[in-house]
């Protein structure tokens, strides 16, 4: 079982981008360090830290649960969309860790996706 980020758009060809639960959260903590922090120091992860201590744009997107939570609007989508893209167009040198090429791929794959949303104004779906 796991997760698919979708565009609300009922195009079944749409983009798409899915996880298992746990490389979801991977992927996430990962997006949390590349803001500064840490993703299980904050309320609702394990932690203490409230969110309004952090700024990051991703906030939409990393203080939700992974399938309960409410989809993101297309507002949401664009407030992400830059900060994301810059971090999955970072230069990583000759890096070949395995794991972060993967989270490289799913963010430019969550790009597209959002992107879509945005122009489709429509919701970014969770399932």
């Amino acid at each position: 079982m796991g997760l698919v980020l979708f565009p609300g758009d009922g195009d079944t060809s749409s983009p798409e981008v899915s996880w298992s639960y746990t490389g979801f959260g991977a992927f996430r903590r990962w997006l949390a360090q590349a803001e500064g922090f840490e993703l299980d120091e904050m309320e609702g992860f394990g932690g203490q830290r409230p969110w309004d201590d952090v700024s990051t744009t991703l906030a939409p997107l990393l203080n939700r649960p992974d399938n309960a939570g409410p989809d993101l609007t297309p507002i949401q989508c664009a407030t992400i969309l830059p900060r994301l893209r810059e971090i999955a167009d970072q230069p990583q040198g000759r890096s070949r860790d395995p794991l972060l090429q993967r989270h490289l791929d799913d963010a430019h794959q969550l790009v597209v996706v959002l992107q879509l949303c945005i122009e489709k104004n429509v919701d970014l779906l969770f399932c």
